[in-house]
């Protein structure tokens, strides 16, 4: 894929930078950056998936060449969208997919993508590992933010095992991150939900760069179950990551 040529969007169509194809009940969650706009876009099939806007395999498939493949980080997208979506009582950036053809016009950098960076000190909302649904939800739309870039500058990556909590399940292993921000905040425990990032942790041995780019998101409201006290909450995830 070559250097992307600015173009007019076809009418119907936004056209995004992909900085997150995340993990989401066997399906995906993508979002980026509108090249026109400057403002994030989370994609939502909320027809085919009322309750959660995730994307499935065969409308979010992109045909490159004599390639089909899934949509990458720093892809720049072009896709059918309405003009609103489900905000699922807490999200602001979701806009709804419409019928059509997703098509990949070219590739982003990373250096290109620093002016989108998060410049607040905290990352979404606060220094917590989630965030409580009722505060979303008393939060005017605009300040509903569930995405944010964030440039890290220490990223620990380790493997949580699961540990049988009887003889006929287990919690299944999951990668998590330990983040020190560009602005010195810390995040710890954050799971990592880029399924293209898991495979090279998977794959080993850890990365060793010192800089990232990490799309930073919010889950859907959950609750653990092991703590049925506590508030129902949005966990951060880091939904995407690219090495500077």
């Amino acid at each position: 894929m070559g250097e992307y040529q600015p173009v007019p969007p076809l009418e119907g169509y936004r056209r995004i930078i992909c900085l997150a194809n995340s993990l989401k009940l066997e399906e995906r969650c993508i979002a980026g950056i509108d090249v026109d706009t400057g403002t994030w876009v989370r994609p939502v099939c909320d027809i085919l998936y009322p309750e959660d806007g995730r994307i499935p395999a065969h409308v979010r498939w992109l045909q490159v060449g004599d390639t089909k493949r899934e949509p990458e980080l720093l892809d720049i997208l072009e896709i059918p969208l309405g003009a609103t979506g489900n905000n699922f009582g807490f999200e602001r950036e979701n806009l709804s997919v419409m019928s059509g053809e997703w098509r990949c016009l070219g590739k982003a950098t990373p250096a290109s993508l620093i002016p989108y960076c998060c410049t607040e000190p905290l990352v979404l909302h606060n220094h917590r590992r989630s965030v409580e649904y009722a505060y979303l939800k008393s939060l005017s739309h605009p300040q509903r933010s569930t995405l944010q870039l964030v440039r890290a500058q220490n990223v620990t990556w380790r493997l949580e095992r699961g540990e049988a909590s009887d003889q006929k399940s287990s919690k299944k292993p999951s990668w998590k991150a330990d983040i020190t921000t560009a602005y010195r905040q810390t995040l710890a425990d954050i799971n990592v939900t880029d399924p293209f990032w898991i495979a090279r942790l998977e794959a080993g041995p850890p990365p060793t760069a010192t800089n990232y780019l990490l799309t930073i998101s919010l889950s859907m409201p959950w609750q653990r179950p092991d703590r049925p006290t506590e508030p129902l909450s949005c966990w951060k995830l880091v939904a995407g990551i690219i090495e500077l």
